[in-house]
């Protein structure tokens, strides 16, 4: 998977989703004025639209995963394969040893 890089400051972000999110009565529609900011600060509307909704996640005011939260969870699924890792290095090192006696007792 590759990341693309973060063309935008988190200043920026923040500032463009604020004016969204005070300025929309100056426009018919929410999109309207999503489509207006985002022309203003070079990104696309999709992406503009992206920051409104994961900022009203993050604020509590839409439903869904929180950053923090989702943050933790990927730590914590990385914590789990790791040790799941080292859980199967350490059964094949078991396994493997347990062989080595077996074979030192029978000669």
């Amino acid at each position: 998977m590759s990341k693309t890089t973060n063309k935008f400051s988190p200043e920026v972000r923040e500032r463009a989703v604020r004016m969204v999110l005070d300025n929309g009565g100056q426009h018919e529609s929410r999109w309207q004025a999503i489509v207006s900011i985002a022309a203003k600060i070079g990104c696309s509307a999709n992406t503009l639209n992206a920051w409104v909704k994961k900022a009203e996640v993050d604020s509590g005011t839409r439903a869904g995963i929180s950053s923090d939260t989702a943050e933790k969870l990927k730590a914590l699924e990385r914590e789990n394969r790791e040790l799941r890792q080292a859980n199967e290095i350490l059964r094949k090192a078991s396994a493997y040893f347990a062989m080595a006696e077996l074979d030192r007792r029978s000669k």
